[in-house]
């Protein structure tokens, strides 16, 4: 299993070592000391969930408020999802920076977000499974998204889907009425407390 810390700091891509033979696969997607090592504390998993979303689906910009904020580890089990990390921390350098994986039943890698970050994907395929290891449970108080396809943050979704056909994006009405960045930054995590959250969960 290796780890490579994407261009947003605080978020990685997780690649597992697969066993295959003539019956199937076998992979752990999840390990928790090479966590730890990369990225400096344990995972306390509180909740995990599952998405099955349709081709040209697209969840989020989905962000929580720090502290506690919510950290995802996000794999995809069946299809494939352009999975991507923004950073709404206000006051990091990488402020409105994203990056992105590609998560699919290939490869089969997974996506670490910290909290302060937020996280959205598009589905490249009918019936993507997406399955999230969270740090806490859903708690719609503190939960909170801005607009996906905000000029300013710039994302580049992918308009072709796996099979090659052109993809239809489509958002729920809670995330197509989600503000912009500049609107919402008021109300965005501050690097400040998620940098002394962090520093709470570190051993």
């Amino acid at each position: 299993m290796t780890y490579r810390e994407l261009a947003v700091p605080g978020a990685w891509e997780i690649t597992p070592k697969q066993h295959g033979d003539p019956r199937g696969v076998f992979l752990e997607y999840f390990q928790g000391e090479p966590f730890r090592a990369a990225v400096g504390h344990p995972l306390d998993v509180r909740q995990a969930n599952a998405s099955v979303s349709a081709a040209g689906v697209l969840r989020g910009i989905h962000f929580a408020d720090v502290p506690p904020g919510q950290a995802k580890y996000v794999t995809c089990a069946k299809g494939a999802v352009w999975d991507v990390a923004v950073d709404l921390r206000v006051g990091s350098p990488t402020f409105g920076a994203w990056d992105a994986v590609l998560l699919d039943d290939v490869d089969r890698r997974a996506i670490y977000l910290s909290e302060g970050l937020g996280h959205a994907f598009c589905s490249l395929e009918d019936d993507s499974t997406v399955l999230y290891l969270c740090s806490t449970p859903y708690a719609p108080g503190r939960e909170h998204g801005v607009h996906p396809l905000d000029p300013e943050i710039g994302i580049v979704w992918p308009t072709t889907a796996r099979d090659g056909s052109a993809l239809e994006v489509r958002l729920s009405p809670k995330d197509a009425t989600a503000p912009t960045l500049a609107t919402a930054r008021d109300g965005l995590p501050q690097m400040a407390d998620v940098r002394a959250h962090l520093a709470d969960l570190r051993p």
